[in-house]
């Protein structure tokens, strides 16, 4: 159990708590659903209800928390149905990024994104999972930067934060949906210039990624002081 010097030691700000907190959800020591009570907060991180609730607040504008009217936060716990919205507008948008890129949107760029992708694979073999999560969305936003279209990009951005967050919600801990070796294959067919076969293996893709996500909310309380006692040993 945590105390709250130690806790205090380690950052009291509304930001730092949050971070904590976002931490914990996408390494999975805490599940969707989970209430993230105050008073339990409070004593955790040494603060007042104050920053908890500021912190909170930044979470749930990231849509990683649920605050509820009357009954407090609970991390989030997307639906089937959200997932099948999210995956519909991906698809669109992303066979239009592919397309864009193959007609001479950004090649010249695209050595960048192969280096990403090394990266995303060593992330995977050092067990560096939130890391690996992390690189695996920004291999779409960073594809989608390629266009020059900036509101292309705000849109894609917003959508794979969002299926980001599902995937490190409902997936197994050191398992991702959206796979580097994927990946690799929709660089080499931009990189040659076959509009065809890049959307064909965007869209495979991202029905996989689709298919792999499962609505599993997990309800009920958590010992605060357990998940995060690791934080400030």
């Amino acid at each position: 159990m945590s105390t709250p010097s130690s806790a205090t030691s380690n950052g009291s700000k509304p930001e730092a708590i949050a971070e904590r907190i976002r931490a914990a959800i996408l390494e999975h020591r805490l599940a969707p659903g989970a209430k993230l009570t105050e008073a339990q907060l409070c004593e955790v991180f040494g603060v007042k209800r104050g920053p908890i609730r500021q912190a909170l607040a930044l979470l749930a504008t990231d849509r990683l928390v649920d605050l509820e009217p009357n009954r407090g936060a609970f991390v989030a716990s997307p639906s089937l149905q959200e997932v099948h919205e999210v995956f519909e507008m991906r698809r669109i948008i992303e066979l239009a990024v592919v397309e864009r890129i193959c007609a001479g949107h950004g090649p010249r760029r695209l050595k960048h994104i192969g280096s990403m992708i090394g990266r995303e694979r060593k992330a995977f073999e050092n067990r560096d999972f939130s890391a690996w999560i992390r690189l695996s969305g920004e291999f779409h936003t960073e594809l989608a930067s390629l266009t020059g279209n900036t509101v292309l990009c705000d849109c894609l951005n917003g959508l794979v934060a969002r299926s980001t967050l599902i995937s490190a919600l409902y997936e197994s801990l050191g398992r991702s949906p959206c796979s580097f070796e994927d990946h690799a294959a929709i660089l080499a067919a931009l990189d040659a210039g076959d509009a065809s076969e890049a959307a064909a293996l965007m869209s495979r893709h991202l029905q996989s990624v689709e298919l792999k996500m499962l609505d599993r909310p997990a309800r009920g309380a958590a010992d605060l002081h357990e998940v995060f006692g690791a934080l400030h040993a």
